[in-house]
């Protein structure tokens, strides 16, 4: 409940609201000729700021103090797999919520492009498909590293 606590203070209602209203402003850089996942995209980068970093703060090293189990998520090996941030971040585990139901496919790939290559020395971008394959339920499970 810590997790949604933070994303729930006024300040971060207002700034999810504001992002969910126009997400077709948030499409990730899938397509040739974008941003490469070494740049990342600004949509993901103003998804992390705007609703991420309040739990996993700005440098993502996660939180201190009262905020102790909000993991880290600057130099995480778990988000090397693509499957398993994904999920995560789909369907929400322990306290982290499940932005599936607030976000889209789009959306979920750009803010993951954008930890995996900033935070992380993951360059290759999470696409929309991918998270929409997990979002569907075909990735059998058998064929990702992911907590179910």
């Amino acid at each position: 409940m810590k997790s949604i606590a933070c994303m729930l203070s006024t300040a971060g209602v207002s700034a999810t609201l504001a992002v969910l209203a126009n997400p077709a402003s948030l499409a990730a850089q899938d397509n040739p000729g974008n941003k490469t996942a070494v740049e990342p995209a600004s949509e993901g980068k103003e998804l992390y700021e705007q609703i991420c970093q309040a739990c996993h703060m700005p440098d993502a090293k996660g939180g201190a103090g009262a905020g102790t189990g909000v993991p880290a998520l600057a130099g995480n090996a778990h988000l090397s797999d693509k499957s398993f941030a994904i999920n995560r971040v789909w369907n929400g585990n322990g306290g982290m919520p499940r932005f599936g139901a607030m976000l889209t496919p789009s959306q979920v790939a750009g803010v993951l492009t954008y930890v995996r290559g900033h935070f992380n020395s993951y360059p290759d971008a999470v696409s929309e498909a991918e998270v929409a394959a997990i979002a569907n339920g075909t990735v059998p499970k058998a064929d990702c590293n992911c907590a179910h």
